[in-house]
């Protein structure tokens, strides 16, 4: 068995690499998590792998190439993607790692074009019975509202509009740009974790409020069993053509419980290890699910009113050299 574990672009995803990192000892004691970056020797979570490699960016030609050599020379049996611009190309090319025995925790590609493009987004929320933000017309545009790439991620190049005077031309006729209504501040912003086996059915689902964000990134958070779990869970029991974590957004009005659909991440979001550390571990049932061929049962027992408080923390290494 291939037991070896790829994380793909770990940046500082240290507490995603150090889960999986804590339940491989059910694949055996030689059972090693990799990691690549296109600079590991400045990647903290590549500092804390077992071993780490340097990668060209996603958008190199070569990039694809390097991963398989990894996953062939390397004894991988399981890759586990993390950043957006990722996610399409790995899942265009599963087919390639499944034939020299590796793995990929990914979606479907049609998913993943859907989830990307949040035009696409708006009408599967739709479809799903789940309120979403109205999509506004670039050519009548009203006041307040929100402005954000329809592609983009990690809240890069969103922006509330208050007044007509902020629309500049250069917001406006950016294509990629999409306009729709500015969710009031009555609003919370929720974080919900699923984890789908690989025929598409839920088996956990971590709704995390997110009280303080920084980058783009849940920074204090706390989890939450209440309507908005159940909500969701009616409406997303099963997704067809979803695997592994799957992280949706949701804008939620607790005082009317009015819940409005933002966005969708077919991937493990940056918060996490706030899931994990509620006992909804995803990295463990992952290595169960495609390495042991182990069936995963449905769970809700995670800890509810978890709160988790970030901070920034130090990786040292001695071995950087100019």
């Amino acid at each position: 068995m291939k037991n070896n574990i790829l994380v793909l672009s770990a940046g500082r995803r240290v507490e995603l690499l150090t889960s999986f990192q804590q339940f491989t000892s059910e694949l055996g004691a030689n059972s090693k998590v990799f990691a690549t970056d296109m600079f590991p020797e400045l990647s903290p979570a590549c500092q804390v792998a077992n071993r780490a490699f340097a990668v060209p960016r996603v958008t190199d030609d070569s990039y694809l190439g390097v991963i398989l050599d990894i996953c062939a020379k390397h004894n991988v049996g399981l890759v586990i993607p993390t950043i957006d611009t990722e996610l399409l190309l790995l899942a265009e090319n599963r087919y390639r790692f499944d034939e020299i025995g590796a793995q990929v925790l990914i979606s479907d590609a049609s998913l993943i074009q859907t989830c990307r493009d949040k035009r696409l987004t708006g009408k599967w929320f739709d479809c799903l019975q789940i309120d979403t933000p109205k999509i506004l017309d670039k050519q009548s545009l009203t006041f307040p509202c929100f402005c954000k790439p329809y592609d983009g991620s990690c809240s890069k190049g969103a922006i509330a509009l208050s007044t007509a005077d902020d629309l500049t031309p250069e917001l406006l006729n950016d294509p990629k740009n999409m306009f729709m209504e500015l969710v009031p501040k009555t609003f919370s912003e929720y974080t919900i974790d699923g984890y789908y086996t690989n025929t598409g059915k839920l088996k956990c689902l971590v709704p995390r409020k997110r009280l303080e964000v920084r980058a783009g990134e849940v920074s204090k958070g706390v989890t939450r069993k209440n309507f908005v779990y159940d909500y969701l869970l009616e409406r997303v029991s099963v997704l067809d053509g979803a695997r592994g974590c799957i992280t949706f957004q949701l804008f939620v009005n607790e005082d009317t419980q009015s819940i409005k659909g933002l966005e969708v991440n077919p991937r493990f979001g940056g918060g996490f290890p706030l899931a994990d550390a509620a006992g909804a571990h995803f990295t463990k049932w992952a290595i169960q699910e495609y390495l042991l061929k182990k069936d995963i049962s449905f769970m809700d027992s995670w800890v509810s009113n978890l709160l988790m408080l970030r901070y920034d923390a130090k990786v040292i290494s001695n071995d950087y050299l100019e």
